[in-house]
């Protein structure tokens, strides 16, 4: 008995497998980065750094996030992941120096590099998450890399609020950064853990990789293609949307009305709250008693209805401050100055307000990551469509981290919200419309400048191209 027999004995090569280790890398990686950046100012009382920090994280991540497709397909899921990973923890270390010298050129210029590593890491993550599963199981796949990955985002909540909680200090110590460091140290090294994609199998017994020669130029011309689809085009709404809120929730929201230490205990339950509401949402995504499209329906009915609830809560307690902390000795304007988590009688509506942008978050973009899963079943057109969400995604938070930057009033951030929630729907609507209930399999097949229908599974794919058993030749 082979290596390769025994580890698909044990089920290392299921594809439920890979999405859950690649959901703990992300638990490691990507969730430490929220949950720092969901303390306002990645846990500094000034946000001016950490707010040009993600403007230059999202701009090389609009490029990457676009590329990154093309990228894993051509380097394989392993390496590209895993060195993916290591931006964060350079990210996540350029606090200590932010703390120890005051300068945040060196936090800007890791941002950066992060942009680069995050939007690979996204792409070969997206394709591994809604290309592995079969149709009907897609919506429990993004739940269950949605529950692993947002645990990261709960753990580091509860890291700053555990040993700050003490602490009457405007930002969080060494020892909290120094903690996020070595997770994503380890998130990066798991990434080598992932099988390659030709050897992960379906419990059908067909293989995840219908495969195909690619090379650079191939994959430019695709990369040009993805803004020539009028599926993707219909999109860009919902891709811009899907994170520009982060900043208004982190910022104007968590960051100006609660002290440091209710801040990671409200990250505890935001993320919280998000594992739930995609468990939730994943029965209704994989209901098989419903077409794919009234599945959809639904889901866009519950995601409107709910982001327009949020919204209106969020104008209610806007209403009654105009900024958060200015300096040391200039406090928020909330009445009563920062809440704290025991003042239960003032803090329950703001914190619950709060969990809700959670769930919000879950149902946005769990819907969004099957609405992609549901156009194809090719694993490399569903890379670079990952890349391509997540490069438009970072066009969005550009723009609301510099917005936050620019001191824009936060009632106007919230209205740039609401109205950009509302674009995004009626395109959004009309590609939930035109699912099928199932997508096309049949990919084809090129060697050697050949076509062919054939789909090529397994043992077969020696046979039929030479390709590196890492590299993602779809």
């Amino acid at each position: 008995m082979g290596i390769f027999d025994i580890f698909r004995r044990a089920g290392y090569y299921h594809p439920m497998t890979q999405v859950v280790i690649v959901g703990f890398v992300c638990f490691l990686c990507p969730g430490m980065f929220n949950a720092l950046n969901g303390m306002g100012g990645g846990g500094q009382m000034d946000r001016t750094t950490t707010n040009n920090a993600n403007t230059a994280l999202y701009c090389t991540f609009i490029v990457f996030g676009i590329i990154g497709g093309s990228i894993v397909n051509l380097c394989g899921v392993r390496w590209t992941i895993a060195i993916s990973g290591l931006s964060y923890a350079l990210y996540s270390s350029s606090y200590i120096y932010l703390n120890h010298t005051g300068k945040g050129s060196f936090t800007i210029a890791a941002g950066a590099i992060l942009g680069i590593g995050a939007g690979v890491m996204w792409a070969a993550q997206g394709m591994i998450m809604v290309s592995y599963p079969r149709e009907e199981e897609k919506g429990r796949y993004i739940a269950v890399f949605w529950i692993i990955f947002n645990l990261g985002g709960m753990l580091g909540g509860i890291l700053p609020f555990a040993i700050n909680y003490h602490s009457d200090k405007d930002s969080l110590s060494d020892g909290v950064y120094i903690a996020f460091v070595v997770l994503e140290c380890l998130g990066a090294c798991l990434g080598l853990v992932l099988a390659p994609p030709s050897k992960v199998v379906r419990s059908d017994g067909t293989s995840v990789v219908l495969v195909k020669y690619t090379n650079a130029g191939r994959e430019a011309i695709e990369i040009i293609k993805l803004f020539l689809n009028p599926m993707m085009l219909s999109l860009i709404p919902m891709c811009f949307t899907s994170n520009f809120f982060y900043t208004y929730q982190f910022g104007p929201v968590n960051a100006s009305i609660f002290n440091l230490r209710t801040r990671g205990f409200n990250n505890i339950f935001y993320w919280g709250f998000q594992m739930l509401a995609a468990y939730l949402l994943s029965f209704l995504l994989d209901n098989t008693q419903m077409t794919r499209r009234k599945r959809g329906l639904v889901a866009f009915g519950i995601v409107a209805v709910f982001f327009n609830c949020i919204w209106g809560g969020s104008l209610k307690l806007q209403l009654r401050y105009t900024h958060g902390p200015l300096s040391s000795t200039v406090t928020t304007d909330y009445p009563g100055g920062l809440m704290d988590f025991k003042e239960s009688s003032r803090v329950a509506g703001p914190m619950i307000l709060y969990m809700l942008y959670g769930i919000g978050d879950a149902l946005y973009q769990n819907f969004a990551y099957w609405i992609i899963g549901s156009l194809t079943n090719d694993n490399q057109k569903l890379s670079r469509y990952a890349g391509f969400y997540k490069g438009i995604q970072s066009l969005g938070a550009t723009v609301a981290w510099q917005l936050d930057a620019k001191n824009v009033s936060y009632l106007h951030q919230l209205i740039g919200n609401w109205v950009l929630l509302g674009i995004s729907l009626a395109p959004m609507l009309y590609v939930v419309a035109t699912l099928k209930d199932h997508s096309e399999d049949a990919i084809p097949l090129h060697v050697d400048g050949k076509s062919s229908d054939t789909n090529v599974h397994g043992s077969d794919v020696e046979k039929t191209a030479v390709v590196d058993s890492d590299q993602l030749t779809v």
